[in-house]
């Protein structure tokens, strides 16, 4: 059964290494079907992430479209070496933390985060994380409010991980941040979402009651 796992896993890892390398090649070429094909594919992931950033649906779309004018403009500087999801993430929030130092805020490096323990922190895999636990009682609006409500580099790392099931080493790759770092947010992250998704568990009935 294991060796029969780690064929598919090979199998599986060399079939995205054609995929990224077909991506490179006609990204250089500037090929408008391969952009059409990409854009089909990661329109809707990409959109949710801008969304989940800023946390306005205006600035996002006007973020979406900037990431693929760049995406078509360097499409000469993605190798093929990495997955193409986590290319096209990194240029997004490059675009958000320019869009924030120009108009003064603070990028999301910059932002206050309660201090980042450096400490190494290892997430169970054998359980569902409380992320995961609550989606399969919650609809994604409510997911998203939650997630919301928390600081953006913890969000980030949240929606980074739980939605766009990018592993701890990709996460690093897009946020420019150490592995340890993006350990400790995480905790952080799924310590805080707990309180907050009692919190509208716990106010649900009341508003049922009053209807």
């Amino acid at each position: 059964m294991q060796t029969r796992s780690l064929a598919a896993s090979v199998a599986l890892a060399a079939e995205t290494e054609r995929e990224n390398s077909v991506i490179a090649r006609g990204l250089k070429r500037q090929d408008p079907d391969v952009l059409d094909h990409l854009i089909e594919l990661y329109q809707h992931r990409l959109l949710r992430y801008l969304l989940f950033l800023t946390g306005k649906r205006e600035v996002a779309e006007d973020l979406f479209q900037e990431t693929w004018m760049r995406v078509l403009l360097r499409g000469a500087q993605y190798n093929g070496k990495a997955r193409f999801d986590t290319w096209l993430f990194t240029i997004a929030r490059n675009l958000v933390i320019d869009l924030s130092r120009k108009r003064t805020m603070a990028s999301l490096d910059e932002m206050h985060e309660a201090g980042d323990d450096e400490r190494p922190f290892q997430i169970a895999i054998d359980e569902p994380s409380p992320l995961e636990q609550f989606q399969t009682r919650e609809n994604s609006a409510e997911v998203a409010e939650v997630l919301l409500t928390l600081e953006p580099n913890y969000r980030e790392v949240l929606v980074l991980r739980f939605h766009e099931e990018l592993s701890l080493e990709e996460i690093a790759g897009v946020t420019k941040a150490p592995l340890s770092t993006v350990k400790s947010r995480l905790y952080r992250g799924l310590a805080a979402l707990k309180p907050e998704m009692q919190r509208l568990r716990s106010s649900r009935p009341q508003a049922e009651t009053l209807r």
